[in-house]
């Protein structure tokens, strides 16, 4: 008597298919967040993006997702990819890019305090509670990053792509990921002034020294440590923009 035929999953018979989608839909995700570093005024116009190398150690990734995630945005004439030179933004028109839940000009048009009391009031108990989720492979994420922002203590353009995968991280081990893309969205605002803000002396050396502290606090899961760390980062954050801001209308004032 013949033998039954079993049914196999498709994807057991074709192993190689699986592993393609799995590296289209990563390269997808990367191209979006290289999209979003744009959108949100980390990268600007004429700016020349990290090496390979180096996005792929910032972003945790493999140089081969990086590579494809660019050609991905140069297809969309987003960047501009030259042989031996650096890959340069050439287009911001991606405003309408989501990060979290909003784009970055719709939390743009909200003042700094009410942003500020946002995200003192969301994002110290989205980390308090991360402080109790974080696992093992994301606080090695985060010590990973800890040892590339400090050798990058004089690139803010590198320090803030870094610093804003430290953060996210952070947010992600939220139980709640609207919460999550909602503190996100909170982040976002006014990144252009905090990259003038991080060309000040010793403006990334403070930020390290924050994170770190950010750090110790999560490995040990102290959520009473992690909110009172961050209340002080947030509250570093706030001031620093004030002051950029100050100044920027000072200057603009006939």
């Amino acid at each position: 008597m013949p033998a039954r035929f079993k049914p196999q999953p498709v994807f057991s018979q074709a192993p190689g298919v699986w592993a393609e989608i799995n590296k289209h839909t990563v390269r997808e995700k990367i191209s979006d967040k290289l999209g979003s570093l744009i959108a949100s005024g980390i990268l600007h116009l004429g700016d020349e993006l990290p090496s390979e190398r180096e996005l792929a150690s910032l972003l945790s990734v493999s140089r081969e997702t990086i590579r494809g995630a660019i050609q991905t945005l140069a297809a969309k004439g987003i960047l501009e990819v030259s042989h031996g030179a650096r890959t340069r933004v050439i287009s911001q028109k991606i405003d309408t890019q989501k990060i979290g839940v909003t784009s970055p000009s719709a939390i743009n048009s909200y003042d700094i305090e009410s942003v500020h009391g946002a995200r003192l009031l969301v994002e110290r108990a989205v980390v308090a509670e991360a402080a109790n989720r974080i696992d093992d492979e994301t606080l090695l994420r985060l010590e990973r990053s800890l040892a590339i922002q400090k050798e990058i203590a004089q690139d803010p353009v590198h320090f803030l792509i870094c610093d804003r995968e430290f953060h996210l991280a952070i947010y992600r081990c939220s139980v709640n990921p609207l919460l999550a893309d909602f503190v996100i969205d909170l982040y976002t605002f006014m990144l252009e002034h905090r990259r003038i803000a991080m060309s000040q002396p010793g403006a990334i050396e403070r930020s390290y020294r924050d994170h770190v502290e950010i750090f110790n606090a999560l490995s040990a899961h102290d959520s009473d440590a992690v909110t009172a760390a961050f209340g002080r980062h947030i509250d570093r954050i706030y001031s620093t923009t004030v002051a950029i801001m100050d100044a920027s209308a000072t200057k603009s004032d006939p």
